[in-house]
């Protein structure tokens, strides 16, 4: 099992910043092996939308409402993921959720994907 840790939610005035973390670790010994790392985001009512994605590799992928505004970013030696986020507006105000694709090398287990619990962000107009 994998657990993904998120951190770095907050209020925060329309036009700021904030930097939010996730932190993945393996709840057994097992060592693992990660994949992409994304970040969602959900607001009451609606469905959990994918707002960035970052490959292994480090290749990014950004959905349109955000792009130019947030970076992903991964140290995959220590098996964490950020997301910078400028420029904020309130439609951004949310539970961001952060997402790993990991596998135990010690076991030769399928991929899984294990979500961590999540962070609010509220932006102020």
């Amino acid at each position: 099992q994998v657990q993904a840790v998120e951190s770095g939610g907050g209020l925060v005035p329309a036009g700021g910043s904030l930097r939010l973390s996730c932190a993945a670790s393996a709840t057994s010994g097992d060592i693992l092996e990660f994949d992409d790392m994304d970040w969602y985001r959900q607001v009451p009512g609606k469905q959990r939308e994918l707002v960035a994605v970052i490959t292994r590799g480090g290749i990014t992928h950004y959905a349109d409402s955000v792009r130019g505004r947030f970076t992903i970013s991964r140290n995959n030696a220590k098996n964490t993921m950020r997301l910078e986020m400028n420029s904020l507006k309130p439609e951004d105000t949310a539970v961001y959720y952060c997402k790993i694709r990991a596998r135990s090398i010690t076991t030769s287990d399928r991929w899984r994907d294990f979500w961590g619990q999540g962070t609010q962000v509220t932006v102020s107009s």
